[in-house]
């Protein structure tokens, strides 16, 4: 018996073309959401990225914010705005920004952001930045806007990774939370699987099958040189990094079975988790670096159990269902995302860990690679939406959802990347 990452990997990659640009489509409607308006930002017209559009489709795209039309008004931070006006249309809030390029070719971007319930500024903040920088800055200042109307950081300036599958050629990709500027990370004819971020943002663990067999390397993002840390005998998988960024937890089949390791991150001899006849697999720390989630089918099936991570006694964790793969933990601990098969289909289903009460939160039916946002309030998944391959992010209660996919393509393997500090 295959281990279910691999088997599901090899059984559903098609030989479609992929783009590495997205389109975000968002649907849904939140119970609260915050009404802000952004106005043009003075000069965007003149610059190749309209930084006003790229904020509201972040701050939309959250499910925290609802937008108030403001498309004809264009106003720059200096601007001391008509809070009345403001509120009689029906905002709590207004963006106000500009853009201007210097003598040196860069671009000078000022924002401030207003409380117009209140009447208050609530502060602001200016880039000057080459022009290929002019997406990031976009989504810094999202992050600026949702950490000061909700108390939680923004996500919108982090990165996700990702593999296409063109023909014969994989692909792992990096790109912007919403998708945009993917930079291809490696270019294989062999497949590549489970791309896991570490913990600074500086490299990615994955998988590769260039050896005709599964390998695990590390990928340094700024370099895009690797390092092999993982070739024993038999497959070498399902990489995931400790919370100090020193150990990467893997699955290894050397001894017979799939079985669970710890390996320090520049390679080196594994350090067996437990001992079992059992597949295990999928493993993932939990923020404290103290416990690791895992999928086994110890109990006959696939059900996803957690231990010490030094080693131990597995408790179960999922009940619910024959089949429940794909563990990810949020970052404050207290959500637990995977994918249950229910009548034949496969489900994101999203586990509040305090009381056990889980909720299935979407309404596809190939489902696949949870991840949460680093601010735990997102997760991006992998599945099919009209026969189509995409990637989607949802809200924890399934009720804001973002499609981020490309014209044709297979696209899969998610994991979201951390906060840059």
């Amino acid at each position: 018996m295959l281990k279910w990452r691999l088997f599901i990997f090899l059984s559903i990659f098609i030989s479609l073309p992929a783009l590495a640009q997205f389109r975000v489509e968002v649907t849904g409607v939140g119970l609260t959401q915050i009404p802000v308006a952004i106005a043009a930002f003075r000069g965007d017209d003149a610059v190749p990225q309209k930084i006003a559009s790229i904020v509201q489709a972040d701050l939309e795209r959250s499910g925290q914010f609802r937008a108030i039309d403001a498309s004809s008004v264009s106003m720059d931070e200096s601007s001391r705005p008509d809070v009345s006006h403001w509120r009689q249309k029906g905002a709590d809030a207004l963006v106000t920004g500009s853009i201007a390029k210097l003598a040196d070719g860069r671009y000078d971007v000022r924002m401030r952001l207003w409380d117009v319930v209140r009447g208050q500024d609530m502060g602001g903040q200016s880039y000057a930045v080459v022009v290929g920088d002019l997406r990031l800055v976009a989504h810094r200042v999202a992050d600026f806007v949702y950490e000061k109307l909700t108390g939680d950081k923004g996500i919108f300036s982090t990165r996700i990774a990702y593999v296409t599958k063109v023909g014969s050629s994989y692909n792992l990709w990096i790109a912007d939370a919403d998708g945009e500027g993917a930079q291809s990370a490696l270019n294989s004819a062999e497949p590549i699987i489970s791309p896991s971020w570490a913990p600074n943002g500086s490299q990615i663990a994955y998988v590769s099958f260039e050896s005709r067999k599964p390998v695990i390397f590390v990928h340094d993002v700024a370099s895009g040189k690797r390092r092999l840390v993982a070739n024993f005998k038999g497959s070498n998988s399902a990489p995931t990094w400790s919370p100090d960024g020193k150990t990467l937890a893997v699955t290894l089949s050397r001894d017979g079975g799939s079985q669970l390791f710890l390996l320090d991150s520049i390679g080196g001899e594994p350090r067996r988790l437990a001992q079992s006849s059992a597949i295990d697999t999928e493993p993932v720390f939990t923020p404290d670096g103290r416990v690791i989630y895992f999928v086994s089918d110890r109990g006959g099936a696939p059900q996803i159990y957690r231990m010490p991570a030094t080693g131990g006694n597995a408790e179960r964790v999922t009940f619910a269902g024959t089949y429940n793969i794909s563990p990810s933990l949020s970052a404050d601990g207290k959500w637990l995302a995977y994918i249950s098969r229910v009548s034949g289909v496969f489900k994101l289903h999203v586990m509040d860990l305090a009381t056990g009460v889980t909720n299935a939160i979407t309404d596809t039916t190939a489902d696949e690679n949870p991840s949460f946002s680093p601010n735990s309030r997102l997760i991006i998944y992998a599945t099919q939406q009209a026969g189509r391959e995409a990637l989607m992010t949802t809200t924890l209660d399934g009720k804001i959802k973002a499609r981020l996919a490309g014209q044709k393509g297979d696209i899969r393997e998610p994991d979201w990347g951390p906060v840059q500090k």
